[in-house]
């Protein structure tokens, strides 16, 4: 059995290390006082000019793309944009998160072959934001497809492919692929880590293997998708649960900054393994999203209750665009602005 799991660990590895993908890891952290934070980081070959946005429940919201699906935004959010064409990350007013990371793997199949009103893979994170307050509510709903996603190049020429992670105050999580153009649902409270390549049943099985090995005998250290996923998977379990909150949130901050790939370093012969750029934290009981760039030793974070606009309100913006140096509580610093549209061509 051993040797079976390491052969098919071995074989996903390689086929994982020759994709041009690039990074991210996410990963669920369970408190001492049963609370949950979530922490993920963005790994990318250039700065992916991340603002930070604050948008209000009751705002018109659509698919971006022709014969979109249309909604009405049931929950404020606060969210890190990804070029100011999509919602890559961000967390709602009922304590649900969505982490949206590369899967090269990704096939939405043919949007022009359904009948389905169509959505921006953009805003896909988006749309489960503004309409969800749990894990079960979105898995319910996201399950009966109501749309197709349409997903257009971005503008540095990488295809726009993704897989989502969502987890909710309860410790609830779900992962959401969509792999030879169908839908794939991982739903349960043990699917607390999420990385790229190779799709996620692969990634569990590697897992699996490295679990038999050990972690204090021997844990794979490289920047691949694969070793990250085992890595942070081992430390998860071994980390203590603190029951302070300011030690919880160093706690997940202190996870999520091991598996992290120090800027500068790239490889142009592994285009998967690229430098994180920035990390965030979401404490989805106090519901604070923490903030932490790449280029700034410090962090930010916001106060949802704090900086979300009165229902049907302006959107409010924090322009990281020239990495201005913040530290602590950043709601005052805000400002009203058009929103971003999602990709679309």
């Amino acid at each position: 059995m051993k040797k079976a799991l390491f052969n098919l660990a071995f074989s996903a590895a390689l086929s994982s290390a020759s994709l041009p993908a690039d990074a991210c890891t996410r990963l669920i952290y369970e408190t001492g006082a049963k609370s949950y934070m979530v922490g993920r980081t963005m790994d990318w070959m250039v700065d992916p000019k991340s603002d930070l946005w604050a948008f209000p429940k009751g705002m018109a919201r659509d698919g971006a793309v022709p014969g979109a699906i249309k909604w009405t935004a049931k929950h404020g959010s606060v969210i890190s944009s990804f070029y100011n064409l999509a919602t890559v990350d961000g967390t709602n007013d009922a304590g649900l998160v969505a982490n949206v990371l590369y899967l090269v793997e990704s096939d939405y199949g043919d949007p022009a072959a359904s009948k389905k009103p169509k959505l921006s893979v953009g805003a896909w994170a988006q749309y489960v934001l503004d309409n969800f307050g749990t894990v079960a509510e979105a898995v319910a709903a996201l399950q009966k497809e109501p749309f197709a996603i349409v997903a257009p190049d971005m503008p540095d020429g990488h295809k726009a492919t993704g897989h989502m992670a969502i987890a909710d105050s309860s410790g609830d999580s779900a992962i959401f692929e969509y792999i030879g153009g169908k839908l794939v649902i991982h739903h349960g409270a043990q699917y607390r880590v999420m990385t790229n390549s190779p799709s996620y049943d692969q990634q569990l099985a590697i897992n699996t293997y490295w679990n038999t090995v050990g972690g204090l005998q021997f844990l794979p250290g490289t920047a691949r998708a694969a070793d990250r996923f085992a890595r942070i998977s081992w430390n998860l379990n071994a980390a203590a649960k603190e029951t302070d909150p300011r030690l919880a949130t160093a706690t997940t901050f202190s996870l999520i900054r091991a598996v992290s790939v120090p800027l500068g370093i790239a490889d142009p012969k592994q285009p998967n393994i690229a430098a994180t750029v920035w990390r965030t934290v979401a404490d989805l009981q106090a519901k604070r999203y923490y903030f932490e760039s790449a280029y700034n030793p410090a962090i930010f974070w916001v106060d949802l209750e704090k900086v979300l606009p009165a229902a049907g309100g302006k959107p409010m913006k924090l322009d990281l665009g020239e990495r201005p140096m913040l530290s602590g509580e950043v709601s005052g610093k805000f400002v009203g602005a058009e929103p971003f549209r999602f990709i679309s061509h």
